[in-house]
């Protein structure tokens, strides 16, 4: 093998590593750098190895594809493997879901559902959210208000694009001013209302193909909003005649406890777009909608050379009949209420944390300086350079990046959990004085 050891590649400056190391190999919630060093890795690729690294059900599926056939562009004819993973999808989507598009990732899929929202209703503008986070080109750039680090210096950016407050019952200013009033278990609409503003005062519904959400918040915090909140939009674009579009790149394929966050809360989306749990790593997402919508864009409306690949759509099956067989959706429903009970503990017992939040494996703790609700950055950072010192790999989130979040992997077991529980109260006690 080569030795790595001495490589000094050129790295961009807009390009930083939680790790200073190199990663040769990766098996389940495990990976293991050139020295041999193991890690327990509860960042998943952000998101993305929902099945664990190189499952061996997936790590066949690729090896068998990889001798029959690499790539085939989508206009050229079907291949097998993208027949078998829209078969796959329809047995688990709701019926009325039944239109499929694939591409690379996650962003090309939301610049893909913004373009069939617009051609479906003949309008133009989307309403997307702050704290949002739906990728890094032009387009969804421009959709994106997590961080301005993900625009400063390229704007100006698309037009048409309006932000409503998402609902962050944490840091809600009515909930602050008046908690006996609003909150997250209160009848509260103040973001809804929010979102009504918006169509009376900046962009009208005659002009607005759709409202752009993550149900639950990703980069922008891990945020979990009432079920009343995606219900009540699931409201405002029926009576508007606009789409409802759910970014569930992030949240989907067992992440939240349910196969798509939406099932959490009682709606069906217009347009669904998925990714990153999709194909277990390989790059692969897709678009989901109703046949219907479909028809009304024009042929050659969106593509890519290697979108819906065939190794990554083999890959994708496999993955699918992991999360099936392994019960992997259970398990992270299971998990995850431990996870939270447990953080939970930590908030009691721990200074400096102000909030825990969480659905399924996809759980948020919240930092904040003593005396109030200041985001604690340093905090968090410090909580997540500890936990990498013994071996734990976490990453921070939100607008302040002062929030931790947890993303292991859906096979983990209770006991691997429990590690990373252990190594993350560690850095809590080490931190304490922080």
């Amino acid at each position: 093998m080569t030795d790595l050891k001495d490589a000094k590649p050129y790295v961009p400056k807009t390009i930083s590593h939680l790790l200073d190391a190199v990663i040769v190999r990766g098996k389940g919630p495990y990976i293991w750098d050139q020295d041999g060093r193991k890690y327990l890795d509860f960042t998943s690729g952000v998101g993305v190895t929902n099945t664990g690294h190189c499952h061996p059900k997936v790590v066949a599926a690729i090896r068998e594809q990889a001798d029959r056939l690499l790539h085939l562009h989508q206009n050229t004819a079907f291949h097998e493997p993208g027949l078998r993973l829209i078969q796959a999808l329809r047995e688990i989507l709701p019926p009325e879901l039944d239109g499929f598009y694939f591409a690379n990732s996650g962003a090309e899929a939301v610049e893909g559902a913004v373009k069939l929202a617009r051609q479906a209703t003949k309008k133009t503008n989307i309403i997307a959210f702050q704290r949002g986070f739906h990728g890094r080109t032009i387009g969804t750039m421009s959709l994106t208000a997590s961080k301005t680090v993900y625009r400063a210096g390229f704007q100006p950016l698309m037009a048409g694009v309006f932000f409503a407050p998402y609902a962050y019952c944490y840091r809600c200013p009515k909930a602050e001013a008046n908690p006996e009033k609003y909150g997250f278990d209160k009848d509260c609409n103040w973001a809804l209302e929010q979102v009504e503003f918006l169509l009376a005062s900046q962009t009208a519904p005659e002009e607005t193909a759709a409202v752009l959400v993550e149900p639950v918040l990703g980069e922008g915090g891990y945020v979990i909003p009432p079920a009343r909140f995606l219900k009540g939009l699931r409201e405002i674009c029926d009576k508007h005649g606009m789409l409802l579009i759910l970014d569930e790149i992030q949240t989907g394929f067992g992440r939240t406890g349910r196969l798509f966050a939406f099932e959490h809360f009682g709606i069906l989306p217009d347009i669904l777009i998925m990714a990153k749990g999709l194909a277990s790593g390989t790059p692969l997402s897709g678009v989901v909608a109703p046949r219907r919508i479909w028809e009304s864009a024009s042929p050659g409306s969106h593509g890519g050379t290697y979108g819906g690949n065939a190794l990554a759509c083999a890959a994708a099956v496999a993955s699918l009949g992991v999360y099936r067989e392994e019960k992997l959706v259970e398990n992270s429903a299971a998990l995850g209420a431990k996870l939270l009970a447990r953080l939970k503990v930590f908030k009691e017992k721990y200074s400096g944390i102000g909030d825990v939040r969480g659905l399924g494996l996809m759980a948020g703790v919240e930092f904040v300086r003593p005396g109030g609700n200041a985001p604690d950055k340093e905090k968090a950072n410090a909580v997540k350079k500890a936990c990498l010192e013994n071996g734990l790999l976490i990453l921070t989130c939100g607008t302040y990046d002062n929030i931790i979040r947890w993303i292991p992997p859906l096979i983990i077991t209770e006991e691997e959990l429990a590690e990373g529980l252990r190594i993350f109260e560690k850095a809590l006690e080490k931190t304490a004085k922080i």
